[in-house]
C-alpha cells in the first residue's frame, strides 16, 4: 500500500530549565557533545555549514544552518537529499522549556521513507531524553553510543574514560 502523505516526525520534551539555557545546549557544541554528537566544527549560526561527528560510529553529517532565532527556533538541513529539522523552544513559565523537534523531507521508496522516519523519531526522542538528564540532573546518559553498541568503532570501545 503506497504512502498517501509523506511522514513528518514530531517529538517533544519538557526540560525544567529556562529557555535560554535549553536553547544554548543546542547551538553550543561544548554542551551538545555531552548528549548527542561527539564533535562539531562550530556553533550553530545562520547561513553556516557545520560538520557534526559521531566518532563512536565513524560517521559525520554536513549541517546547513538555515535559521537561528535566539531562544525561539533553529532550522537546519542535513542528509542528502537535504531533510529539514526544526527545533522550537517554548517557555513554560520562567523555569521550564518545551522543546519541539520536527523532521521531514525523507526520500526513497515507501519502505525507506518509513524506516527513515522511525529512525528519526527514536533518535530525536533519545536526544531530548539525554538533554533532560544532563540539564536537570547533571547526568550524561550516553544514550547515543549505547543505542547501537554493536556498531561502535574499535577505537571507541578501546578508549579510556
Amino acid at each position: 500500500m503506497p504512502l498517501k502523505n509523506a511522514p513528518v516526525v514530531s517529538t517533544q520534551m519538557l526540560i525544567r530549565k529556562p529557555v535560554a539555557e535549553v536553547f544554548e545546549a543546542f547551538v553550543n557544541p561544548a554542551i551538545t557533545t555531552k548528549f548527542w554528537f561527539t564533535r562539531s566544527s562550530g556553533r550553530l549560526e545562520p547561513d553556516k555549514t557545520i560538520t557534526w561527528e559521531w566518532e563512536m560510529y565513524g560517521v559525520s553529517s554536513q549541517v546547513e544552518v538555515k535559521a537561528v532565532e535566539l531562544d525561539n527556533r533553529i532550522v537546519i538541513e542535513w542528509d542528502d537529499p537535504p531533510c529539514p529539522v526544526e527545533w522550537q523552544f517554548i517557555p513554560q513559565g520562567d523555569a521550564a522549556t518545551l522543546v519541539k523537534i520536527s523532521n521531514s523531507g525523507f526520500q526513497g521508496s515507501d519502505d525507506e521513507v518509513v524506516t527513515q522516519a522511525i529512525d528519526s523519531m527514536s533518535g530525536f526522542t533519545m536526544v531530548l531524553a539525554g538533554l533532560k538528564a544532563l540539564l536537570e540532573h547533571g547526568i550524561r546518559l550516553d544514550l547515543v553510543p549505547d543505542h547501537h553498541p554493536e556498531a561502535l568503532t574499535e577505537s571507541w570501545n578501546n578508549r579510556s574514560e
